[in-house]
């Protein structure tokens, strides 16, 4: 009877040193900011040749770990809630073009995210919560004419109001959705005829806030982005 058996792969030296330059960058021996050792340092330090450490690096530049410029050493990245999810625009935007269904779930899963994160902003705006959103509605209204600018001054809005609970994870997955709705979505660069239904109620939810009513807030909210939702592009 023959015994199984497990073989332990062998991993490319580009692995392994990926693997040690991943953890320098995790254990903070070299800071957001600092270069990386030269390709030379890194060469004497392991014992590879070049190709191995550009591989290693690229890996490490391709998970947004580091920024390798032409000419110059790689830099560390500081790593934020915003900077990882980054790293799945390219993913995400691929899901949606070869499964256009997703994007009805994508607009789902951000309503569940703004219902209730409206409702955090009623409780815990503040005063200069208040006049960024005042501002933000002033600006959409200045550029009611130049539908691309209307559009991003909507996305600043919406951001705006998800940004006052204060979490930063929540945050960057509410501003990563909006922006992979907003880029797939091109009908919302053709509106035409809605831009004061979208101000008034924006004007009415940033007028719960304001009062500190929560449902209120939620149920106008709802009613915005189902509107939002069905709205038509322009022949």
């Amino acid at each position: 009877m023959s015994t199984p058996t497990d073989p332990i792969p062998r991993r490319k030296l580009s692995d392994e040193v990926f693997d040690r330059l991943h953890a320098m960058i995790v254990q903070g021996a070299v800071a957001p900011g600092d270069p990386m050792p030269s390709e030379r340092a890194l060469m004497d330090r392991f014992g590879v040749g070049r190709p191995v450490v550009r591989e290693a690096l690229q890996t490490l530049n391709t998970m947004g770990l580091i920024t390798v410029s032409h000419g110059e050493r790689s830099r560390v990245n500081a790593i934020t809630p915003q900077s990882a999810l980054a790293q799945l625009d390219g993913m995400a935007q691929t899901l949606l073009s070869i499964a256009p269904e997703n994007l009805g779930h994508l607009k789902d899963a951000r309503r569940m995210f703004e219902l209730g994160l409206v409702r955090v902003a009623a409780q815990q705006r503040t005063d200069d919560d208040l006049t960024a959103l005042h501002h933000l509605i002033a600006m959409q209204a200045a550029a009611r004419d130049v539908p691309e600018d209307f559009v991003a001054a909507d996305i600043a809005f919406h951001a705006r109001i998800i940004a006052i609970a204060g979490n930063p994870v929540i945050t960057a997955l509410a501003d990563a959705m909006l922006k992979w709705i907003f880029h797939n979505h091109g009908t919302l660069l053709r509106w035409s005829g809605h831009e004061d239904t979208t101000l008034s109620e924006h004007r009415q939810i940033v007028a719960a806030i304001a009062e500190r009513d929560a449902d209120a807030a939620v149920a106008l909210m709802a009613t915005h982005l189902d509107r939002s939702a069905g709205l038509q592009p322009r022949d």
